[in-house]
Parts: structure tokens; sequence; C-alpha cells
């Protein structure tokens, strides 16, 4: 049997979902919700907590709670990497259409903002086992950010690592001025003779830190998708390695798994 903040919380989440409360409405205030469904203010902010853990509702001290703007929610499918690989070494004009955001979003280039910063770093024990290096191996470090631009917070965030003497062989892959690469990664590999052979993905979810609540926008209760992606070449070597950071209220993971015939 449904606790009574459960049906509160589905009763206010039916309003908001069939457009009762529409996105910046202020929610009536606990006391009247209290008096409303004939419970304890307590309850109310049990109700409360439930919808802003999913994304619905967000609290702004000093002046209430107000149905949240819906933002755009990223479907991300693990066919986006053939999709990928199948642009890696198309002409720029193609390669510069669109890319993996735009596929996992339905927006187009010029709806987003992009951000990337690259940096110097050394394998720890974890990257080190990863990549088959010493520890201590120079790698290169690059963060990125892409968002909506009708939007304050990004899509994720992404911190990826490749091992430096490798990608050095193109210098233009150590200059975080060339991103957003056209193609990206697959396609950055490819300028140095290098072809994916498989990614693996493997997903956790956890509470986030305060900085990552604060630069994905979350609100109080929601978690995050952290997606360890590693991208292995044709001769077995793990080539490019991404912490990816996702907010669990806008994103959506679709695994297709293509099944042998008898």
């Amino acid at each position: 049997m449904a606790k009574r903040y459960e049906t509160i919380a589905d009763a206010l989440r039916t309003e908001i979902r069939a457009g009762q409360l529409s996105p910046g409405d202020r929610l009536p205030s606990e006391s009247a919700l209290a008096d409303r469904f004939k419970v304890s203010v307590p309850t109310i902010r049990q109700a409360l907590g439930m919808v802003q853990g999913e994304g619905l509702v967000e609290k702004r001290h000093g002046t209430g709670n107000f149905v949240r703007q819906p933002r755009t929610t990223i479907y991300r499918s693990n066919e986006r990497h053939q999709w990928e690989k199948d642009r890696a070494r198309q002409p720029l004009s193609e390669r510069e259409k669109t890319g993996a955001t735009e596929h996992d979003t339905g927006l187009v280039v010029d709806d987003l903002v992009f951000h990337a910063e690259y940096g110097s770093a050394t394998a720890s024990e974890d990257l080190a086992e990863a990549f088959g290096v010493p520890v201590g191996t120079e790698l290169l470090e690059r963060r990125y950010q892409t968002r909506y631009n009708q939007e304050d917070a990004p899509f994720s965030l992404v911190r990826s690592f490749l091992v430096h003497d490798v990608v050095a062989r193109n210098p233009e892959l150590l200059d975080a001025s060339n991103e957003p690469w056209p193609g990206g990664t697959q396609s950055q590999l490819h300028t140095i003779g290098i072809e994916l052979d498989r990614i693996t993905e493997r997903v956790t979810a956890r509470p986030p830190t305060v900085e990552e609540s604060e630069q994905l926008g979350l609100t109080a209760g929601v978690s995050v998708l952290i997606v360890r992606k590693t991208s292995i070449d044709t001769q077995g070597r793990v080539v490019e390695l991404s912490d990816i950071t996702l907010p669990g209220d806008r994103t959506e993971m679709l695994f297709a798994t293509p099944l042998g015939r008898w």
C-alpha cells in the first residue's frame, strides 16, 4: 500500500504532466498543501522531495516551490558509436553538419554552445592498467561540456584521456582550439591511422558531488549516471578512455544488442 506522501507526490506529478501546473508556476505553500491533502507539513515535504528528485519541481530558497522548466533530454544509444565510425572518414563538409550531441538530442549545430579544455596528466594506477602503460606515463586530458544555447547547464561533463605520445603524431590533436573537431574522437584517431574495433561502456549511478550539482543544474535528490567509456582499436589496444557524468533527470540510455541466428 502506498504511503500518504507517495500518493500526494503522484497527485502533484499528474497535475504537472496534465498541464494543470505549467512550467514556472509556483506551487501552493507547504501549509496550503497540507490543508488540501489533510496531512502534516512534514508529510508534504516528503512528497515535494519526491517530485524534486524527479526534476519536476525546484525549490527556490525564500520564494517557494516551482514547476521546473523541462530541459532537453539526452537519448544515448550504443548504436551511436557505429554512427560516429561511419562519419569518421567522410569529407569535412559532411562531418561539420552534425555531431554526437546533435544525434543524442535532436538539436542542430547552431543550437549548441561547446567548451573544451586540454591539459597534461600522468597515468594513475587505474589509467595505467587500462592503457597498458607504466604508472606516470604522460596523458592528454581533455574536458568537454556542451549545452543547448537556451539552457544554462551542459548535457554532460566529459573527461577524456589519451596517451600523449600516441596522439602527438598529429600536433593538431594537442590543440584545444581545434575543437569541436568535426567527426569527433573517432575522426581524430583516424588522422593518426587508428581504427576502433569496439567500445565498452560501464554504467554506474551515484549521488552527485556539490560541484557536479552546480555544473549540471541538478535539483536535490537527483543522481548522476557515470559512464566509463573505453575505446579499443583493431590491434586490441585501449586508445581512449572517458568518464562521462550525465544528469539522471534528463538522460535515457538504450542498449540494442543484435543476436545471432540459430
